[in-house]
């Protein structure tokens, strides 16, 4: 199965039960464990099949990584912090190649990314904030061990990595926003 269909597979079916599993729970406390299992795997899925058909560009010297955009999925379903920490140290052991380093390192950057996420959406900070932080952690997070790793200076490595990251900021920024203005997925409101 090509990426093409992997695609189209995605939209036309993960989404709408992500919207379903939205619309049906106003409060995410009414999910349950198996839902939120789903979501999940959904989530880490979706990922996974974006990161595979961007690869071309998504390790280049601009890594534009358009997968990390779905970190700001965590503003609407919070619990999907670990997964996308989980589902980064997958990626990167099935498409980065440079190593445990690079696996963990990922990891642990997509876990702080979606953590600030739930954080600033919790304080009522804006859509802004979730740009800010798919841009800046993974930005100036990577470079710490890929400048080891590729013994290239960190401020060159944080220059390109934070234009690429950027572009992922603002999608997810985008996507983020656009899901609360259907009202279907706004876990603002469903707090108050």
């Amino acid at each position: 199965m090509d990426g093409t269909k992997i695609l189209i597979f995605v939209l036309f079916y993960v989404v709408p039960f992500l919207v379903t599993a939205r619309k049906e729970h106003s409060n995410m406390k009414n999910l349950t464990k198996t839902q939120k299992l789903t979501i999940s795997a959904l989530c880490m899925a979706l990922y996974l099949v974006v990161m595979m058909c961007t690869q071309s560009f998504a390790f280049g010297q601009y890594q534009v990584r358009i997968a990390t955009a779905l970190y700001g999925l965590s503003a609407i379903f919070p619990f999907l912090i670990i997964p996308f920490g989980l589902v980064n140290v997958l990626a990167n052991t099935l498409m980065g190649g440079l190593g445990p380093l690079d696996m963990l390192g990922g990891g642990l950057v997509g876990i702080m990314t979606s953590l600030t996420i739930v954080y600033a959406k919790r304080h009522d900070l804006g859509n802004w904030a979730v740009m800010l932080a798919i841009t800046l952690i993974p930005g100036l997070g990577v470079p710490v061990w890929l400048s080891v790793l590729l013994d290239l200076p960190y401020w060159l490595l944080a220059s390109t990595v934070l234009v690429g990251q950027f572009i992922s900021g603002v999608v997810g920024m985008v996507l983020v926003t656009a899901l609360e203005r259907c009202e279907i997925f706004n876990f603002a409101s469903a707090k108050k």
